[in-house]
């Protein structure tokens, strides 16, 4: 007789490629700034390689020129290319049933349940603890780079093998509230009206180079209160793209400024990100990828690992910006 965990394999694996969109749409709900990179095409799989290798521009080219007549030009070599290099990161979730569970399950569809189930479970545990990794400064082990650390609250750590405290082009800019980079006194965020906009106007400004701008503002639970709490009349202008996914959204300046406290982010923060240089950058072998079944030789039991590689990477931090206390 045919042994019920080659069916519950066979089960989990099928489920899990015929419901592979719905897993991404899933995801994708879970997190807005997740959303807005897979929207906008910033997610890329990658065949292989030691790490992840981002070029970046970080110096204007040397030979622009005003010139007359027979003035000799200036055909000198510029150095503007360098590279970041971020590591590779994995993350396993396995769907597990026990011996016991995979008998008195036996019928196909009961199985089928289980592993369904099973799976719901492993997707909703993966997208709540991703989320918050997307938000973290990527310090505990083997965690990719969040925006604490791509976008950081002190912009010289180092990031991509480049020491921003050295390198001042790879420095995110920060708008502190103690110290505010228009000068002045520290001012005290809160729902009065004009607060919030008197921290992120000049932010927003420093972040703008002609069309390439913040095109996401996500704000932590307490600073999107205060913004929402400042704006009196124009709480009508809602970002419907953002509401039909799920989430709480208004706009500045025609920029989305999206809650996304509950995704794990810290307090006191709002990020003013530039997604044309975010990308989630995933190995093709390891994209939520379920491997082969797994029987511990001690245990009546089968897993099925399902593995995820890749790391969150940016291309140009001096285009981010962060709000914060």
């Amino acid at each position: 007789m045919a042994s019920p965990n080659a069916i519950f394999t066979e089960i989990v694996s099928t489920t899990f490629r015929n419901h592979s969109k719905e897993i991404t749409d899933n995801f994708s709900n879970h997190n807005a700034l997740y959303r807005k990179m897979a929207k906008k095409g910033k997610t890329r799989s990658e065949s292989g390689g030691y790490s992840i290798v981002q070029p970046l521009e970080y110096a204007a080219n040397g030979t622009y020129q005003r010139y007359s007549g027979f003035d000799v030009l200036n055909v000198s070599q510029s150095d503007v290319f360098t590279a970041a290099e971020f590591n590779w990161r994995q993350i396993a979730i396995n769907v597990v049933s026990s011996g016991y569970e995979l008998r008195v399950n036996a019928g196909p569809q009961r199985l089928a349940n289980l592993a369904k189930s099973r799976i719901k479970n492993a997707i909703n545990t993966f997208g709540n603890n991703f989320s918050a990794d997307m938000y973290a400064d990527g310090s505990l082990t083997n965690q990719i780079d969040g925006l604490q650390k791509l976008v950081a609250d002190t912009p010289t750590n180092t990031v991509g093998g480049i020491n921003a405290g050295t390198w001042a082009f790879w420095q995110n800019k920060v708008q502190s509230a103690a110290a505010p980079i228009q000068g002045g006194g520290a001012i005290v965020p809160s729902a009065t009206q004009g607060v919030m906009e008197s921290l992120m106007l000049p932010l927003l400004i420093e972040l703008t180079r002609n069309n390439d701008k913040p095109d996401l503002i996500v704000a932590s639970n307490d600073y999107y209160q205060f913004f929402e709490g400042g704006l009196v009349s124009n709480k009508r202008y809602v970002d419907q793209d953002s509401a039909n996914a799920g989430f709480m959204s208004l706009q500045y300046h025609g920029i989305p400024v999206i809650f996304d406290g509950v995704s794990g982010m810290a307090a006191s923060r709002m990020y003013f990100l530039n997604t044309n240089y975010i990308e989630m950058v995933t190995h093709s072998e390891a994209n939520m990828t379920v491997m082969d079944e797994a029987k511990p030789y001690n245990q009546d039991a089968v897993i099925v690992p399902i593995l995820w590689m890749g790391n969150m990477v940016c291309s140009n931090r001096a285009l981010q910006g962060i709000v914060k206390a």
